[in-house]
């Protein structure tokens, strides 16, 4: 169980550091909260805020690629059956 957990870790993170090598900049659907309004009218509606960016630093795609590969080859060398542990 633990194999195919570190396994799955692993995996997942060489694929989240490939997806940042493609991508400049991400845009969430969640947005900021909007200011506090100054005055409340009855028909006024909410305005949302902009979007949230996330834009990865240079180093997070190759420092996620290195430690799930090293994530991965840490799962294959777990032996199958942990003797008697």
């Amino acid at each position: 169980m633990w194999r195919a957990f570190f396994l799955a870790i692993g995996i997942y993170m060489v694929i989240f550091g490939l997806e940042c090598l493609g991508v400049d900049r991400v845009s969430l659907k969640f947005r900021d909260p909007p200011p506090p309004p100054t005055a409340v009218t009855l028909f006024q509606t909410p305005t949302e805020g902009p979007p949230k960016q996330f834009v990865p630093a240079p180093w997070v795609p190759w420092s996620l690629i290195s430690s799930g590969a090293v994530v991965c080859l840490y799962s294959f060398t777990i032996p199958r059956r942990m003797a008697g542990k």
